[in-house]
């Protein structure tokens, strides 16, 4: 594998890899074969804006998984995976001991957050990156975080009303979004470093755009309500603001999870740098949390001024 910096680098025949939904270069020749490259959903203890190294990947010949404007690998592996009793026994086991160890995408936040006593129905919303391309290509009506806030507000009055808001807007490394600083006349609660895996079992319902915590919720048995289009969306699994018709097939939530964390994704080892498992990828997370110590150490500050420098974050 070698670096390119435009289409005359790229002989005929041979694969791309392009970060994200980036374009790829003009000029390419018609049998390149262009494959999108992201972060996958079971990460890493750290956030991908602090530069922290992922455990998985995800690599796509069709589309992206967060650009709902045209099929990915994963929407079509999910439409037409033949999803056997072996495999499902394996996604169940997986989801059991990522919910019984708490773990999330990212594995960050430190603090706990105790529901409020004589509550009733408790419903989070979790804030996103309003830049980010997740909501550019998967969100077609309500697109900004305050704009999700108050259409959820609008249709539960009655319901302690918790934001939550993205991680790497909470470490300055992703700029907030419009009107976020007046995110509680909207809630009842902005929670900012209470883990997501903490925070999840303690509420009644997650209110998303796009955003992943969606599908963190389904793996607990949480109801989800979908205002974007996320990968998550339209398998009979959510409530769906936005329907995408071509997403036809009803799917247990054990197929979701054969499909999105089983097959669709590449783990790395952390250890030996070798292809591995989910289930060894799971085990390498637990470590890594373990060893993890609290707080941000200097070196770390240190590259998140950087980070914040090149990205022009206030």
């Amino acid at each position: 594998m070698y670096f390119v910096d435009g289409a005359r680098q790229v002989p005929a025949e041979s694969t791309l890899l392009v970060w994200g939904s980036s374009p790829p270069p003009e000029g390419l020749a018609p049998d390149v074969h262009v494959v999108r490259v992201e972060d996958g959903f079971l990460r890493s203890v750290g956030l991908g804006a602090d530069l922290v190294h992922p455990v998985s990947w995800i690599m796509d010949g069709r589309g992206i998984y967060y650009d709902a404007t045209r099929p990915s690998d994963l929407e079509y592996l999910l439409m037409t995976a033949e999803f056997t009793p072996g495999l499902l026994s394996r996604a169940s086991e997986l989801r059991r001991r990522i919910v019984e160890h708490g773990l999330t995408k990212y594995n960050v936040g430190s603090s706990r957050w105790d529901r409020p006593a004589g509550k009733k129905r408790i419903v989070l919303v979790p804030g996103q990156v309003e830049s980010d391309a997740s909501i550019r290509f998967g969100a077609p009506g309500v697109r900004t975080n305050m704009g999700l806030l108050q259409a959820v507000r609008e249709s539960n009055g009655d319901a302690h009303l918790i934001y939550k808001p993205h991680p790497d807007v909470v470490a300055g490394l992703r700029a907030k979004g419009r009107g976020e600083d007046d995110a509680l006349r909207w809630c009842d609660e902005v929670v900012v470093d209470a883990s997501m895996g903490d925070l999840l079992p303690k509420i009644d319902e997650v209110h998303v755009l796009t955003s992943l915590a969606g599908f963190e919720a389904l793996l607990r048995d949480k109801p989800v309500v979908c205002y974007g289009c996320p990968f998550y969306a339209g398998w009979g699994l959510t409530r769906d603001r936005e329907p995408l018709g071509r997403r036809s097939r009803r799917l247990c939530l054990d197929e979701l999870i054969a499909g999105a964390l089983i097959l669709y994704p590449t783990y790395v080892s952390r250890v030996t740098g070798r292809l591995t498992t989910p289930e060894h990828a799971l085990d390498e997370l637990l470590d890594w949390r373990a060893k993890s110590a609290p707080g941000v150490t200097f070196w770390r500050r240190v590259l998140r001024m950087v980070l914040r420098l090149v990205d022009g974050v206030k």
